[in-house]
């Protein structure tokens, strides 16, 4: 690791080859552009989407390969925002490429692992302030995320955060990738009948879950569990910065996965999903981003 990072680009030397992260996130791009050609009149603003692509790639290309004074911060931090937008087109595109979700069938994967609904038999142990803690850790999840972007550049570790961003990115494409082949919204809408008390906390719970409802609720975003999956791939970036660091996201890590149930966001199966795709990525990452700078 030590040699693949210290080759990578810095300020000073700023390369016209497109990076790691510039090629995941232009497949990415081609594959959705070509899932919205192919249900072209069932993909609402299918015209708009398209366009909205077409411009997406060409700002990369044009960045790469005519460097200017906005090059530097734009192919740093230019995932943040398309990874963020790839997240809301998908609540646009699994409805009509879809057409179903897989809700049903992740619950009973859950029932027959556990003889039980995991969500609703943690209702023993409810309590308002322990909702009202597992509100804020689930809430801090994208700030966890970019804390330790923020930390590496921060420090001038540009080439730490490169493969961080590459390693975000991709876990964060991933995910969606799986929202597109298993469609569910999560046990909050599929067994609400079967819950006796409402969640409630203590101050700002209802303002967050609000807030994350207006975010999210129309997304069907459960498999595998993103949350997860970056929170643990955070945890494992924020050994780039210290150890004390790492020791702080070894101890949230737990929190927000235990939040994801508690709270009736996923289902158990969602979790070990993400679990997964996160030691996967960790393992694979390396191999992967060096052939995809050096050999692609």
């Amino acid at each position: 690791m030590a040699e693949l990072l210290k080759r990578n680009t810095g300020p000073d030397n700023l390369s016209t080859s497109f990076w790691a992260v510039d090629k995941v996130i232009f497949a990415y791009l081609t594959f959705t552009g070509l899932l919205i050609l192919g249900w072209w009149h069932e993909v609402p603003g299918a015209a708009v989407l398209f366009s909205l692509h077409v411009v997406a790639v060409t700002l990369m290309v044009y960045e790469v390969k005519r460097p200017n004074p906005t090059s530097w911060v734009f192919r740093n931090w230019y995932p943040l925002l398309f990874v963020a937008s790839c997240y809301k087109e998908m609540a646009i595109l699994i409805p009509p490429v879809r057409r179903t979700d897989s809700d049903q069938w992740l619950a009973n994967l859950d029932f027959r692992i556990w003889h039980a609904n995991p969500t609703v038999w943690l209702e023993r142990i409810y309590s308002p302030g322990l909702t009202e803690y597992l509100q804020v850790v689930y809430t801090l999840f994208v700030p966890a995320v970019l804390f330790v972007a923020y930390l590496l550049w921060k420090s001038g570790k540009y080439p730490e955060f490169q493969y961080y961003a590459f390693l975000i990115a991709l876990g964060f494409l991933v995910s969606y990738v799986g929202y597109l082949i298993v469609p569910a919204r999560g046990p909050r809408f599929l067994l609400k009948s079967l819950e006796h008390v409402p969640l409630q906390g203590l101050w700002g719970f209802s303002g967050m879950q609000h807030t994350l409802d207006r975010l999210e609720s129309a997304h069907y975003d459960c498999f595998p569990s993103g949350h997860t999956e970056l929170t643990m791939l955070a945890w494992w970036g924020s050994r780039m910065i210290s150890k004390r660091l790492f020791k702080v996201y070894f101890a949230y890590t737990p929190s927000i996965i235990f939040a994801t149930v508690y709270l009736r966001y996923h289902y158990t199966v969602d979790v070990m999903a993400g679990a997964f795709a996160a030691v996967f990525l960790i393992l694979a990452s390396p191999l992967f981003y060096r052939f995809l700078r050096e050999r692609v």
